[in-house]
């Protein structure tokens, strides 16, 4: 019903998501926008976040001509990165433990901190693979092997789902290239996703529950992510 009656320029901004300040202009946003990064002033919590973000739905719900709420969403890797909420060691640490119930304790705690805020969706848990120690962002994997990965992946999804709050399992697929050169071209056979990349985002979708997946930001094969 809604895809029928949207403009051209209402379904692209259904498909954009943006940092907000509190200076943003809302007039900007009359067509609506899919979501809002929401974060609180110097010293300000999540009672700040929580307003900001009811204030906003209620722009986006009585404001705009379709009324299509957006999503607010956040960093949640290991913890929910705002000022007040609890951070825990990274996924990398994490991992080191190879405890699933761990995991899914840390998720859980983080889920409920971000519906406190009133956030609905977290950008994580991120399951590419630590194919390469020179990698920027080995720190926020589960490691190297894709079981484990898996396992710790569905775990870390199914509780933030079990919350209501959407997880996005990132970066589909295969955002390490050679020399650990990030989001460089990768060029790797069918078995190789097969074995190695794919596993951990079938089992996050499949088991976990998944609502969403972040694309990366790779070539792969020469096709864009």
């Amino acid at each position: 019903d809604l895809l029928a009656r949207m403009t051209r320029e209402e379904k692209f901004w259904q498909l954009f998501a943006i940092p907000d300040d509190t200076t943003l202009d809302l007039a900007r946003l009359q067509h609506g926008v899919y979501g809002l990064q929401v974060r609180p002033g110097p010293g300000g919590g999540g009672s700040e976040v929580a307003a900001r973000i009811n204030t906003l739905q209620r722009f986006f719900v009585t404001r705009t001509r379709l009324g299509i709420p957006m999503i607010p969403w956040e960093e949640g890797l290991h913890g929910l990165a705002q000022g007040g909420a609890t951070i825990f060691p990274q996924a990398i640490g994490l991992a080191a433990t190879w405890d699933s119930a761990l995991v899914a304790g840390v998720a859980s705690a983080t889920a409920r901190e971000a519906r406190a805020r009133g956030i609905r969706q977290v950008l994580s848990p991120v399951l590419n693979l630590a194919t390469d120690v020179r990698w920027g962002r080995v720190e926020e994997t589960f490691g190297e092997d894709p079981w484990l990965a898996s396992r710790l992946g569905v775990a870390f999804v199914h509780a933030f789902e079990s919350a209501g709050v959407a997880t996005t399992p990132k970066h589909f697929v295969a955002n390490v290239g050679d020399g650990g050169r990030d989001s460089y071209p990768v060029e790797v056979s069918r078995r190789w996703l097969e074995e190695l990349h794919f596993p951990p985002f079938r089992a996050s979708t499949a088991a976990g529950g998944a609502r969403s997946v972040m694309a990366s930001y790779n070539s792969l094969d020469g096709a864009p992510a």
